[in-house]
């Protein structure tokens, strides 16, 4: 449009991929930009969603859709708002337009991810791809040519919330937590010229007031219940009281993703094995009718989960395989299922501190022995675990540590990838100090390259059955560096990380002495 629509929206570059429909690879734009050459990952890792009318978005990511439905139901025109991706956003632009809407994952690359591996507090040095193409997209000197203001959302919004960051990128408001309820009126305060708080925080959006999307979404991923209430104090989601959605509302958002043709379904949820459940309890005739309602529908090709917790496959130990008998898995075109999952610790003292909800109906001393059982439930069933630990929790010690360790023995002849990742200060423990690359001890390195061998040793077989449906020429690409990774990475991270040990065992081995030298001297003052 000539003089450009007047609410525009759009998500950095990273957010706009399907991924070559492999849609986990998005945890690479968690990683530094110098990890692949940035032409090639935006080429064959990453590549643009397709679009229409000059850059319009025919999938976007499942937030920045909720929220143009959210407008769109509110009353504002369908002519005045459109999606589109970044690289084409100055075509949209124009003096007709009050509002550019950006939703990000991680604007600064302070998630948990991002500090892991970039960054001064990472293992590697470099800005992530997420974070670049963030502070790209919002400093374009042309987004602010007619006055339009700049609203950032997303999950990520959280990164935003002091005043320095934000008025230094040139945000003029941030929209932190759910954003269906307080955006619309928000957009409608701004295009009135009134005056807006920078900072506005979402409310709880009940089921019934969650809008149905209007057009597809990245990965053809479908919410079926939001929040949690396991109240892991680390974690934002799990603070959040669990909403499960109609199954009808959930149908209707499957049938919108397709109409350009046959979809594999991404299910969200915190815990997709929760969907509808009594408190802790799994409801699994719910969770069973969802799956088995959805594959019957023409065009799905199959259904997956973005999240499931440990303690529901435990606690219902045949469920997962009726659902992968539902989905048809053990073939070659659909080998597993897979799915996020959080082990986070494999101390039950950490656990019981930290997270006694993420358990449940379990007891935090049963935990190493929860997690384990799960995974060879998963293994029987055809389910492949993407797990998470998380180091430097407040109050870890070295024997938490080790505990995780030994967890990790034990889970390794488990097909699965395992991530550790550093503590970032978030919910309840938001006051809390974080966990970076300069804090890790020697027993942290250990854990390091406990999950190191546990990945490499499953790494070529999860990524080739992983990329079987991928376009050739991608899948070569990606290949070829998986298989760089364990021929030839592998020795060079093993060497640095048994370095690191080395240097953390020195370290502690003079701050003994300086400690005994010190209690020595106060010894001789007395």
């Amino acid at each position: 449009m000539r003089d450009g629509y007047k609410i525009v929206l759009t998500a950095e570059r990273c957010l706009m991929s399907n991924y070559n429909n492999a849609l986990f690879l998005g945890f690479t734009a968690c990683g530094p930009k110098n990890l692949f050459n940035p032409f090639l990952y935006f080429k064959f890792v990453c590549p643009p969603v397709p679009t229409y009318n000059g850059g319009i978005a025919k999938v976007a990511p499942y937030g920045l859709r909720k929220i143009e439905a959210a407008l769109l139901d509110y009353g504002f025109d369908e002519n005045d708002v459109v999606v589109v991706v970044p690289d084409k956003i100055r075509k949209f632009v124009g003096p007709n337009t009050k509002i550019i809407g950006i939703s990000s994952n991680d604007p600064l690359g302070k998630g948990p991810a991002s500090t892991t591996f970039t960054g001064p507090l990472g293992l590697v040095r470099g800005e992530s791809y997420i974070a670049w193409k963030f502070r790209e997209l919002v400093t374009d000197p042309y987004l602010r040519k007619w006055g339009a203001k700049i609203v950032v959302g997303g999950p990520g919004a959280w990164q935003l919330e002091d005043p320095e960051p934000r008025r230094e990128l040139g945000i003029d408001v941030v929209v932190i937590g759910e954003g269906e309820n307080v955006v619309p009126p928000l957009f409608e305060k701004i295009i009135r010229g009134e005056d807006v708080p920078e900072v506005v925080y979402g409310d709880v959006v009940e089921v019934d007031k969650m809008p149905l999307i209007r057009n597809p979404t990245v990965g053809s991923l479908v919410e079926v219940a939001r929040g949690c209430g396991r109240g892991c104090k680390f974690c934002l989601p799990t603070l959040r009281r669990l909403r499960s959605r109609p199954l009808e509302h959930i149908l209707k958002e499957v049938e919108v993703n397709l109409r350009d043709g046959p979809r594999w379904i991404n299910l969200h949820a915190e815990d997709i094995l929760r969907y509808k459940a009594h408190g802790i309890k799994v409801n699994r005739q719910a969770v069973v009718e969802l799956w088995e309602s959805i594959m019957k529908m023409d065009g799905v090709i199959g259904v997956g989960p973005s999240h499931f917790a440990l303690s529901s496959v435990a606690s219902e130990p045949t469920l997962l395989e009726e659902l992968s008998t539902i989905v048809g898995v053990g073939t070659k075109d659909k080998p597993w299922i897979a799915g996020q999952t959080g082990i986070e610790s494999g101390s039950p003292r950490i656990m019981s501190i930290h997270m006694r909800g993420k358990v449940l109906p379990f007891k935090p001393d049963e935990w190493p022995d929860v997690v384990e059982q799960a995974f060879g439930i998963c293994k029987d069933s055809n389910w492949v675990p993407c797990a998470t630990l998380i180091m430097g929790l407040p109050g870890e010690t070295e024997d938490d540590v080790i505990k995780t360790i030994e967890l990790l023995d034990r889970l390794k002849d488990y097909k699965s990838l395992i991530v550790p990742l550093f503590f970032v200060p978030l919910g309840a423990l938001k006051n809390e100090r974080g966990f970076g690359v300069q804090n890790m001890n020697e027993y942290h390195w250990e854990l390091m390259l406990a999950c190191w061998d546990h990945d490499i040793r499953w790494l070529v077989e999860l990524a080739r059955e992983y990329l079987h449906r991928m376009r050739w020429i991608a899948r070569a690409f990606i290949m070829r560096f998986v298989n760089f990774v364990v021929k030839k990475a592998n020795k060079r991270v093993r060497k640095i990380i048994y370095e690191k040990m080395e240097e953390a065992s020195r370290s502690k081995k003079y701050l003994k002495i300086e400690e005994g030298v010190l209690s020595g001297w106060k010894s001789i003052d007395r």
